[in-house]
């Protein structure tokens, strides 16, 4: 094996998939993509990384509520372009041309486009590691949608698609949640 920089090595375990976590503060909505999620137990409590350098920060933070949006393959451009503009002064809806859905439990809008969304309630904040914790109030996936694979992201500006689904439930059954 060849060594490699520690201060690369996150790219070897770079969470996915990437999401759009959309937020509404009162008057505008706003999309943001993050790479940085995890999944912290089998209840629906998820934990995203994001802090005061992104515009959609003030918003999550004063509304305490947010939409997870999953988007796949086919929308890498947008995820790119969302990705490295600022809300600030960028109506992303619009210039992306996406639809905004309105949400049953949080102002912060759907997203159409996206094999999937998570309406989410903000039940913590850890400002020493900028990890927001929220918990799914609702979920909504789109089974019609014909592309249904989703990207990681490495770190380094490229991306992993989703590939073969590999199935050992029987296997794992002791394991798995009830209902799931």
């Amino acid at each position: 094996m060849e060594k490699m920089n520690i201060s690369k090595a996150f790219t070897l375990i770079e969470s996915g998939p990437i999401v759009f976590v959309t937020t509404n503060e009162g008057e505008k909505n706003n999309i943001m993509t993050l790479s940085w999620t995890m999944v912290v137990d089998f209840t629906p409590i998820i934990a995203i990384t994001t802090g005061p350098w992104n515009y959609s920060y003030a918003a999550l933070s004063k509304s305490r509520a947010c939409v997870i949006s999953i988007p796949t393959v086919d929308l890498i451009d947008h995820v790119v372009g969302i990705g490295t503009c600022s809300g600030a002064d960028t109506n992303k809806f619009a210039t992306f041309g996406l639809t905004p859905v309105k949400g049953k439990h949080v102002r912060a809008p759907l997203i159409k486009e996206c094999v999937a969304n998570i309406e989410c309630k903000v039940i913590d904040i850890v400002e020493k590691y900028n990890i927001v914790v929220l918990e799914g109030i609702a979920a909504y996936f789109d089974s019609s949608r014909k592309e249904q694979r989703t990207l990681h992201a490495v770190g380094d500006g490229t991306f992993i698609v989703d590939g073969r689904r590999l199935d050992r439930r029987k296997m794992m059954q002791s394991k798995i949640p009830d209902g799931v």
